[in-house]
């Protein structure tokens, strides 16, 4: 699997800080397929031990009458191994899938303005719409400005906007008459995370 690099980031248009952040989570996660890959790479290892075991009982049984239960054993032992290296190769699939796709998603959140203070609260909240990015020859996210505006619409309250001064601030919520708004998603989400990570502490959103 190739290596995610700065140069590659940079050539994405992310800028430094962002490269630092992405970079730290992409190693993490390699950190993570590596270990699991080293242990069952052992494990698959030990299936040549059973195949060559497997090979010698037939030799025996087709010299005199075997043991069919120990031949059986054999058989069996060497099927699991098979299905568990298989389920391993498949979960590390999902994984690098799953890494490339969050990569992705980070990219487009940013790209369409949320503060990079809530990308995190977005990618948590969002396991669906990331699961369901699909990606063209290029490695470009298929429909991505359908997912753009999707992502601008649902959490406007995270999008940020540059003022004549150059100062970055949060949209304000619309007008409505003196009425109560009803809170919006991105709203909820906010006010859920700050109480996991604080309580029930007062928490003021940047």
């Amino acid at each position: 699997m190739a290596s995610l690099t700065r140069k590659f980031l940079e050539a994405l248009g992310i800028e430094e800080k962002v490269q630092d952040q992405i970079i730290e989570r992409h190693n993490e996660v390699l950190s993570d397929i590596k270990s699991e890959r080293d242990k069952y790479k052992a494990d698959a290892e030990g299936k040549d031990e059973i195949q060559k075991q497997l090979d010698e009982l037939k030799k025996k049984q087709s010299e005199k009458d075997g043991e069919p239960s120990e031949l059986e054993k054999v058989k069996k032992d060497l099927a699991d191994k098979t299905a568990e290296y298989e389920k391993y190769k498949a979960d590390i699939e999902a994984k690098e899938t799953k890494a490339k796709k969050e990569t992705a998603f980070r990219k487009l959140l940013k790209d369409a303005g949320i503060s990079e203070k809530r990308i995190d609260i977005v990618v948590k909240a969002s396991p669906n719409e990331i699961e369901s990015i699909a990606f063209d020859k290029e490695g470009n996210i298929k429909d991505s400005d359908k997912l753009t505006a999707s992502v601008k619409e649902t959490w406007a309250d995270f999008v940020v906007t540059q003022q004549q001064g150059g100062a970055q601030v949060q949209n304000p919520p619309a007008g409505n008459g003196g009425d109560t708004p009803k809170p919006s998603r991105a709203a909820e989400l906010f006010k859920q995370h700050a109480a996991e990570m604080y309580g029930n502490k007062t928490t003021k959103e940047d």
